[in-house]
């Protein structure tokens, strides 16, 4: 509960159409299986003690009694299990009948909401059969001796995990132009659990994937969605078991349907990232006319132990990286048009023509270079007015240099080479430094010398100077100040290490071809080094992820620490769990000690560095996580690190893991 994880299921259950008994049955029989499996909320579909599909035996008082008494053993049930559950019903108030939805929670019915809008067209007839909402003529409705609150204006919070929040709607609600889900969401709802009764037809299927998947996004919030199963299937219609959780617009979980099995979709929806998203979004609360709900408390109750590192939810090594790869395609062709387009405005806005930019043969000088081609290419201007210049030093390989110069040739750009070994050498005599001293002046020295020719030649022919570091070097601070840190318009700011290889494979194969291709092939392949300490034998002696850390836990530390606000100990299990090692498919694994030694670099770097952020250069945004002073992130550069690291130092202590 710490960690704001609640792990939920949409349920589908085996049924029989009016057998009371046997649906009583099958759904403590769900609840027992799904507490096994440490599930804590659960939803079953529309009218799921009788049956949806009853017709006009919802008319026979036998049925009504047997659906009231069957609430009260599920309610009572769920004291034993430890189990909070929401199950549907018919109700009569007042002489008339509602379709509805009873949250069942430490062995009581806690409240009971019916159906907003009712259906009354193709297949449906609830109007036949139903009241909706609104002609309910009071508040309360008392059943087996016992008064339970009645409305749509109910509100269920949990006292023991305030984040969970809970509002129901009633499948057609969903389908509604302005479903109830959003009121109950502005009134502080963060999950919303939805019993539905959706027959299928061709198509339907997806439709009502994207429309959940849809209402979780506009509601900012976790949404369960149990629909009937094949059970329910009578007469023209058939029902498919379809249950899915939703969160802000991600499909977490979903059941296979046309099983007569019971069903379930289990997944882990966060609460932390919700209650992050909503603070994010300043108009959410700002829209829509506000209602006072009536709020009814209740406990989840003890959580059991969960097995390891168990999460029910999609987690990535490569958060920034799709790991499907028609998704992956997709999000570098969309990212490679924002970068290539701002980098055009800015061209024209400020009428220059021509470009600078420094070309090493790694990663991110490559993709700025094909960004700022394409660029040159969207104006209609030649690519000759592109130069690039390859800057060799103490350290550069043969093969870095090879390609670079080799790419400069086949993108068509004007391609120079301006050896820095006798400017930084005699700069070391100006400054009376020792060149075999190989320090941080050794090496900034170098950065910065770089950056004045590549400044400098930009005055010579008019033009501006492209930068290329990439965005997890802006969060690391892994530039030189006023060397490679420098330029006048940042193409790689809002692109993360761990997705710029996937950039110029990319390119290689769907925007480049022939020479080009080839090359960018090798470029991916290269090691990552800024190539600044002198070779031996040839060899480089520099790698930056033996230095700084791996850049794949850096990217996966930055994106929940910036997109979601998350604390060290959160970071940390989302961390382990994804690099456990106990998967084939993933491709890192590291030990605890492992993680907590970069995540403490992670933060003293962060904080340390975030002067260098605050004078950064314009460059494009291209996802949710960006670290621009003058857009996301807004960060004073003196902040202490110091609240993060002792938690940092408390796990540590806590796995007796030695410093």
């Amino acid at each position: 509960m710490s960690l704001g994880l609640l792990r939920v299921a949409g349920v589908s259950p085996e049924l029989r159409i009016a057998d009371v008994d046997f649906n009583v049955q099958a759904t403590l029989a769900a609840l027992e299986a799904a507490r096994a499996q440490g599930v804590r909320l659960v939803v079953f579909p529309e009218l799921s003690l009788t049956g949806y599909s009853c017709g006009d035996l919802f008319r026979q008082a036998h049925l009504l009694a047997a659906a009231q008494a069957g609430l009260q053993r599920v309610a009572e049930a769920t004291e034993h299990i430890g189990i909070t559950a929401v199950v549907g019903l018919p109700v009569s108030l007042d002489g008339r009948l509602f379709n509805c939805a009873a949250l069942v929670s430490g062995g009581r019915a806690l409240g009971i909401v019916p159906k907003t809008y009712l259906p009354n067209y193709s297949e449906f007839y609830e109007q036949r059969w139903f009241s909706p909402a609104r002609f309910a003529t009071a508040g309360q409705v008392v059943l087996d001796g016992e008064t339970i609150p009645f409305g749509t204006d109910l509100l269920f919070i949990a006292e023991d995990m305030p984040d969970c929040v809970l509002g129901i709607e009633i499948c057609e609600d969903v389908w509604a132009v302005e479903p109830p889900s959003g009121a109950l969401a502005r009134a502080g709802a963060t999950v919303i659990l939805n019993p539905s009764a959706s027959p299928e037809q061709l198509g339907k299927v997806d439709y009502r994937r994207d429309l959940i998947r849809q209402q979780s996004a506009r509601c900012i919030a976790a949404y369960l969605y149990a629909g009937s199963g094949p059970g329910e299937s009578t007469t023209d219609v058939v029902y498919s078991g379809h249950a899915l959780v939703c969160e802000n617009g991600n499909l977490l979980a979903e059941t296979e349907r046309f099983q007569f099995a019971t069903q379930m979709a289990i997944a882990d929806v966060d609460l932390q990232r919700l209650r992050h998203d909503r603070w994010l979004n300043t108009t959410y609360f700002a829209s829509g006319e506000r209602h006072a709900l009536r709020t009814i408390r209740f406990r989840l109750g003890e959580m059991d132990a969960m097995p390891g590192d168990d999460l029910r939810r999609p987690l990535s090594q490569t958060p920034f990286v799709p790991a499907n790869p028609a998704e992956r395609a997709r999000h570098c062709r969309e990212i490679f048009a924002i970068q290539s387009t701002g980098l055009a405005r800015r061209l024209l806005h400020t009428g220059i023509q021509r470009a600078t930019i420094g070309v090493s043969g790694g990663l991110d000088s490559t993709l700025a270079l094909l960004v700022t081609a394409r660029a040159f290419d969207k104006l209609g201007l030649p690519r000759a007015g592109i130069v690039a210049i390859t800057m060799p030093g103490f350290g550069t390989t043969e093969r870095t240099r090879s390609n670079a110069w080799s790419l400069m040739q086949a993108l068509g750009v004007t391609a120079r080479e301006i050896s820095i070994h006798a400017a930084v050498s005699q700069h070391f005599k100006d400054i009376g430094h020792d060149p075999s001293r190989h320090d941080v002046t050794y090496e900034n020295a170098q950065a910065r010398e770089r950056t004045q020719i590549l400044m400098d030649v930009a005055n010579q022919i008019g033009g501006l100077v492209v930068g290329t570091g990439d965005l997890s070097e802006l969060a690391l601070g892994w530039a030189t100040f006023n060397g490679d840190h420098m330029s006048m318009y940042h193409v790689n700011a809002g692109v993360p290490k761990t997705l710029v290889r996937y950039m110029i494979d990319w390119c290689a194969d769907e925007e480049f071809s022939g020479e080009a291709s080839r090359l960018l092939h090798d470029i991916s392949a290269s090691p990552i080094t800024p190539e600044l300490l002198p070779l031996k034998d040839g060899k480089l002696q520099q790698e930056t992820e033996a230095t700084i850390g791996p850049y794949v836990l850096h990217d996966f530390f930055l994106f929940y620490h910036v997109r979601y606000g998350y604390a060290p100990h959160k970071i940390f299990y989302l961390a382990r769990c994804a690099f456990a090692g106990d998967e084939p498919a993933q491709p890192y694994a590291f030990d605890d000690a492992t993680i907590l030694k970069w995540l403490t670099v992670f933060y003293s770097r962060f904080f340390s560095q975030q002067f260098k952020r605050n004078a950064m250069p314009d460059g494009p945004k291209v996802g949710s996580v960006a670290l621009s002073p003058r857009g996301d992130w807004r960060m004073p550069s003196d902040a202490s690190e110091t609240l993060w690291r002792e938690e940092v130092e408390a796990i540590r202590r806590a796995l007796a893991i030695p410093a």
